[in-house]
């Protein structure tokens, strides 16, 4: 029988991630924390003879957050943009994990054609000593995963 080998855990301080507006690649130096999650859509399949409901995916959809630190006017500007004329923005995410030493490798994910929820537009906190900070979420169209894990033996 295996035991995990310890050093073969992937710490989330080592992940790196890039989004892609309008063709311009821009490291985000300044994330803390991003997270996303596809989420099947299901419907109810009534069959005869069965006393539950089963019931079957019908599609799915993405949604994600981003947290970074307060530090950047990329997605105002792109925010405001829309504002004032409707042009609305899209970006591709990509996130990368991967700890050195680890046999597990490396795992990249790319989020396509995310699309903002909502956005701080300002924001200052006299009260606290803590950094400032954004939560983006976010949706998205289509994924891809050109780097997978190793199988851990």
């Amino acid at each position: 029988m295996g035991v995990f080998n310890v050093k073969d855990a992937i710490s989330g301080k080592t992940a790196r991630a890039f989004v892609t507006i309008n063709g311009r690649v821009e490291e985000l130096l300044y994330g803390k924390t991003g997270e996303a999650t596809a989420e099947k859509n299901k419907v109810d399949v009534p069959v005869l003879g069965k006393t539950n409901t089963p019931q079957r995916a019908a599609g799915w959809k993405g949604t994600g957050t981003l947290t970074v630190y307060y530090v950047t006017s990329l997605f105002r500007e792109l925010m405001i943009n829309y504002i004032k004329t409707g042009e609305d923005f899209w970006f591709d995410l990509m996130m990368v994990n991967e700890q050195p030493g680890s046999a597990a490798g490396k795992q990249t994910i790319i989020l396509k054609n995310c699309n903002v929820d909502s956005l701080i537009l300002s924001k200052f906190d006299a009260t606290s000593d803590d950094m400032l900070e954004e939560e983006i979420p976010f949706t998205f169209e289509d994924v891809d995963m050109p780097d997978m894990f190793n199988t851990i033996q």
